[in-house]
């Protein structure tokens, strides 16, 4: 069955780096669209970032120009670098799978994965 394994999330200082990461299995990964999408306590789920099937990438304003996404079809991953940090992007992030295309609002996903957490602070 189609699942979604991330991993890469952890602690780190403002203005520091990670790079979360997507694994796919169960599925032809070429085919879906590819969402991160975060959960801060006591907020709703917001949709940072989507890559597309054909490789069209969407980015939420709060993390514009500090978050890249990036898939390996041949590797069935999806990444997320995420540089400049701040508190606020603490929260659960979710990696999420639709057909073809990113979804709108960009948190309608069929299939999602368990979530890695990331925290940033001093």
């Amino acid at each position: 069955q189609l699942q979604l394994v991330e991993s890469g999330g952890g602690l780190v200082q403002p203005g520091g780096s990670l790079r979360l990461s997507c694994a796919a299995s169960g599925f032809t990964l070429d085919y879906y669209a590819i969402g991160w999408i975060r959960q801060a306590p006591g907020k709703e789920r917001e949709g940072v970032s989507c890559i597309s099937s054909n490789g069209r990438t969407y980015y939420a304003d709060s993390v514009k120009g500090r978050f890249t996404i990036s898939r390996d079809n041949a590797k069935k991953t999806v990444s997320l670098q995420m540089n400049s940090l701040k508190p606020e992007d603490t929260a659960v992030y979710y990696c999420a799978a639709e057909w073809r295309l990113c979804p709108v609002p960009n948190i309608e996903y069929d299939y999602w994965g368990q979530g890695t957490q990331v925290t940033v602070s001093s």
